[in-house]
């Protein structure tokens, strides 16, 4: 087994970080953003290009689990729930904020065909809408501005970061209490329901959990509970070894899995589902058991890997206001693919520069005063 690596944190009693695990991040991120661009010029899923480019957020659920499980499972003796949850909103919400923040910006840029009803929302609606995005609670179908029935319309993602936020209020309440068995059982029950979920579902995927919509709430819990568990569940249970070369090997396995076409077409949906039930229950903890159990070695494989995961978070947060104005662009004026690409790489390339700028410039500096302020003990 490896030594986790060493990063930056708002906490000097945090644990350090495995830094392969931090680089399969940033690499499903980048992965996230390519398939967002990609999505642009599709007329389904069916014909996507990076076809399963959203199992990464199911991928995200599992790392979460496993890193929560080895950042806190043993530390609750000393660590109140108050504390707990302070460290938890220092880590994640300042990029929450930051998002719904872009998203305003670039809210009435993205006003096109597509999007008819924007340029009639008024401004004051919109900056509630942020409002109430920047605490992350979903807004009601009500109050849907963009028209895609989004809890978060001005920054889609956040519905992700929703369900990441009841998965640790979940653990800390009551799940760290679990034991192993009855851990390995919820476990259990929620990986039946995935697979029941994604052979029998009529879209033959697991997309979805955006909106409040009952269908979607249902799907935003399927695509939250196992994962995020089975990665806790990991981290409590498994005996790293070592692994040579594990971020490439890894990296390839997480690009594989994101950019494999669809399977079974519209005539065979369940081999789809039952493609993405194994993704996200063998093959996605196996990769983080993987990155976990190797070593970082080479000077520029490192730095790849420290670039990727400081940037994860940051460019998976804010990417999407961007994708809103991309998709606009593309749609209004007929874009091929073929003349839409170096657009969209330019659009990626922004979106990893101000990823790392939003990490450096804000998120990094706030976090390490929040945690001064309102954590670390005098």
């Amino acid at each position: 087994m490896s030594s986790p690596g060493i990063s930056p944190s708002a906490f000097p009693d945090s644990k350090n970080h495995y830094d392969i695990l931090d680089g399969l991040r940033g690499v499903a991120a980048v992965m996230v953003v390519i398939f967002h661009l990609f999505e642009a010029s599709a007329t389904s899923h069916l014909d996507q290009i990076i076809n399963h480019g959203y199992l990464a957020v199911d991928f995200f659920y599992v790392l979460s689990g496993f890193v929560i499980g080895y950042a806190y499972d043993d530390r609750w003796e000393k660590m109140t729930l108050k504390s707990f949850f302070k460290r938890r909103l220092i880590r994640l919400h300042p990029m929450v904020v930051m998002g719904m923040i872009v998203g305003a910006i670039g809210f009435y840029f993205s006003a096109s065909g597509y999007w008819p009803g924007i340029s009639q929302v008024p401004v004051w609606k919109m900056l509630l809408v942020m409002l109430i995005g920047c605490t992350l609670l979903p807004v009601p179908l009500s109050m849907d501005i963009r028209g895609w029935h989004e809890m978060h319309p001005l920054n889609g993602p956040g519905w992700s970061l929703f369900y990441e936020y009841i998965a640790n209020i979940l653990y800390a309440l009551f799940v760290r209490k679990f034991s192993t068995k009855v851990l390995s059982v919820l476990v259990f029950i929620a990986g039946a329901v995935l697979i029941h979920f994604t052979v029998t579902n009529t879209t033959g995927d697991i997309v979805g959990g955006w909106s409040l919509e009952p269908a979607q709430i249902r799907i935003g819990f399927t695509r939250m509970m196992y994962p995020f568990f089975a990665g806790l569940l990991l981290s409590r249970v498994s005996k790293l070894t070592h692994i040579k070369h594990a971020f490439l090997l890894c990296s390839i396995m997480v690009i594989f899995i994101l950019a494999m076409p669809r399977i079974g077409g519209a005539e065979h949906l369940w081999m789809n589902g039952l493609y993405e039930a194994v993704c996200i229950i063998f093959l996605f903890p196996l990769i983080v058991y993987l990155g976990a159990s190797g070593q970082m070695k080479g000077k520029y494989t490192s730095a790849i890997s420290r670039f990727l995961g400081n940037i994860s978070y940051p460019i998976y947060i804010t990417h999407y206001p961007f994708i809103y104005i991309y998709t606009a662009w593309v749609a209004d004026n007929k874009i091929p693919l073929s003349k839409a690409l170096p657009v969209g790489l330019l659009v990626l390339l922004f979106c990893m520069a101000l990823a790392y700028a939003f990490l450096k410039l804000y998120d990094e500096p706030l976090r390490k005063w929040l945690g001064k302020r309102f954590v670390v003990k005098k």
